[in-house]
């Protein structure tokens, strides 16, 4: 009976989305294997195989980030200009391609090199697929949908990290020869059976070159109510990225956890987002998102804090449920938030904004963290973490009034014919 009702309930929510909204999460649940497997161990990777420390791993995340700031910014107007799948398609290739390679050389100099190509070129498909994620969805339905779809990617990161830290012990090529494949399949699927979604423009606006395209970033840096929002969301971020940087060399160098620990630390927080993720969205969907984004930057405070102060596996546990939950009501929340905002022709390039949310923090904050570890402070990590993700939630509430607050008809005017 239980398990009856489990597939009708999983038929209902199937029959909610475009058909063509369940292709691209399957290809992106593809690619995410791939990813799963590898990213997680980065850190570990490039202080083993290269024999350096942390601050080197904070300057080369500065350096992907810095290339991954210019390939966003080029990437979204070229998503608003030639449109998503093209993006998608280019970004999957060239991530195949600068993954084997980083897998294969031999030096760190030119690995900073494939980093940065990667960066530029490969990160360029990201504003693709939040704005055709946004074009497939109805309003009402984003939030959910872009929960959905971290549904699917946290399980093949699931997958992933356990996977990849048995095969890590072994060799680490394995793991880049495996995003390479994955990344691949991904590529073909997409060529063959996603649609483009790109709106149709009106005639006004049929002749304008790529230069105006590019051009109309001014009108997204001249949101300032937006910009104030990718300046919070970027702090929380800061804090986030240590997840995935900085704890996996903390806990093996701090508490002797081996690589298979982290694993599975990874392994419980995507678990938890493919079991809850989608039954939280749906609860906040209709809530103020900055309340629902100062709540989740809170759940930030507790949890990563507590690295800084607890020895025992099963607490590295809690603090990872801790910061799981502050995770899946942030993320979905904040990215169903650009979508909204951005009016429709402009969904690349709000969204290219919103990346510097994401590449800043990994530009500054694992060079922050490397230098307080390799300088003997590492729980400050943490102590400074918990600090952090404070002003985010103070800032989140200060954010709540303007945000939330139900347009006047002059404003509505106003933005109707910025559209």
């Amino acid at each position: 009976m239980l398990f009856n009702t489990s597939i009708q309930r999983a038929k209902n929510i199937y029959q909610e989305y475009p058909s063509q909204f369940w292709v691209v999460v399957g290809a992106n649940f593809i690619d995410r294997i791939g990813g799963g497997m590898i990213f997680p161990f980065f850190a570990l990777y490039i202080t083993k195989h290269f024999q350096v420390g942390m601050t080197e791993v904070g300057l080369l995340f500065a350096l992907f980030s810095i290339s991954d700031m210019f390939g966003n910014m080029i990437g979204g107007a070229l998503t608003d200009f030639l449109g998503r799948k093209s993006m998608i398609i280019m970004g999957l290739i060239i991530s195949a391609l600068t993954s084997l390679a980083m897998g294969l050389v031999q030096q760190l100099e030119w690995f900073y090199v494939m980093g940065a190509v990667s960066g530029l070129f490969a990160t360029a498909a990201g504003p693709a697929h939040q704005a055709m994620l946004t074009d497939i969805l109805p309003e009402k339905k984003r939030a959910e949908g872009f929960g959905v779809m971290r549904v699917a990617a946290n399980l093949a990161v699931a997958i992933g990290p356990a996977i990849g830290g048995f095969i890590a012990s072994y060799s680490y090529l394995i793991l880049f020869v495996a995003d390479t494949i994955t990344s691949l399949i991904t590529a073909l699927i997409v060529y063959l059976v996603v649609e483009e979604s790109k709106p149709e423009v009106k005639e006004a606006t049929e002749k304008i070159g790529f230069k105006e395209t590019f051009i109309g970033y001014r009108q997204v840096l001249n949101d300032k109510k937006f910009m104030i929002f990718v300046l919070v969301s970027t702090v929380a971020t800061i804090v986030y990225s240590q997840m995935y940087s900085t704890l996996s060399v903390f806990l093996r160098d701090v508490h002797g956890v081996p690589e298979s620990g982290y694993g599975w630390l990874m392994t419980l927080n995507a678990g938890m987002v493919v079991l809850f993720q989608f039954m939280i969205t749906r609860r906040i969907s209709d809530k103020p998102p900055m309340l629902v984004l100062a709540l989740g930057s809170a759940l930030y405070v507790i949890g990563f804090g507590m690295y800084g102060f607890v020895s025992a596996y099963l607490f590295f546990m809690l603090a990872m449920v801790i910061i799981t939950i502050g995770e899946m009501v942030v993320i979905p929340v904040a990215q169903a938030y650009v979508g909204d905002a951005a009016p429709e022709d402009m969904r690349g390039r709000y969204s290219g904004v919103m990346g510097f949310s994401w590449m800043i923090p990994w530009m500054i904050g694992p060079l922050l963290a490397g230098l307080l570890m390799d300088n003997g402070y590492p729980n400050w990590v943490w102590y400074g973490s918990a600090i952090l993700a404070s002003i985010s939630v103070a800032g989140f509430l200060w954010l709540r009034k303007s945000h939330d607050e139900i347009q006047d008809p002059i404003q509505q005017v106003v933005l109707i014919e910025t559209r």
